[in-house]
Formats: structure tokens, sequence, C-alpha cells
């Protein structure tokens, strides 16, 4: 994961906010549709968009093998993965700092596949 300096478009008056709004799951619609004379508010609502996409299929994974193990291994599988959970919003914090400070947090795999988009 390593970040770059963006290319630029027309910077609007709300910028950081929609930058922070691009990273609170659905929220990421608003600087989507809202925003779109401002290539890096783009960039930054598509990113959060994948990234959301990418926790979801996470979180319904984790969700399926804790139904299929039972109660008590279920429990065990949730507290187990915690530590990606903490992790998740880790990224989400840094992908809002970055963004704010004029950079792109990258995440192999997600930010390619947002470049896509």
């Amino acid at each position: 994961m390593t970040d770059t300096t963006p290319a630029g478009g027309a910077p609007s008056g709300n910028r950081n906010i929609m930058i922070v709004l691009s990273y609170l799951w659905l929220l990421a619609l608003v600087p989507l549709l809202v925003e779109k004379d401002d290539k890096e508010a783009q960039w930054h609502a598509k990113h959060g968009i994948v990234l959301m996409l990418a926790e979801m299929i996470l979180y319904v994974g984790v969700g399926v093998v804790q139904y299929m193990l039972g109660a008590l291994l279920g429990c065990l599988i949730g507290v187990l993965f915690m530590p990606i959970y903490i992790g998740v919003l880790v990224v989400h914090i840094l992908c809002i700092v970055k963004g704010v400070g004029g950079q792109r947090f990258i995440i192999p795999g997600v930010s390619q596949y947002a470049d896509r988009l």
C-alpha cells in the first residue's frame, strides 16, 4: 500500500468533505453524483465504493463460515476476525487522512479496479 499525489481536476470548495464522505460506505454516492467536475473527488468516491464492495464480500464470507461452523465455533471465528475488522477501520481512516492531505492511499487490487471505473 503506497500513496501517490493526485493528478487533479477542478477542485471544489468542499473537496475535503466529499473525500471524507467517499469512505463512509453508501455516502460515497454523494461525491460521485454531486462532484462531477472534480476528478479527485470522483477518484476517491469510486475508490470508496470499490472498497465498500470488497468489505461486503469479506463480511458475507465470514458470516457464511460462522453459520456453517455453528454457534460456538462461529463465535470463535468472529473473535478471530476482529483484527481484520479493526484493519478495515484503519484503512478507512488512512484513506480519509491521505485524501484530505491531497494524496491517495493505494490498496493493491482495490485501487486498480477503481481506476477502471
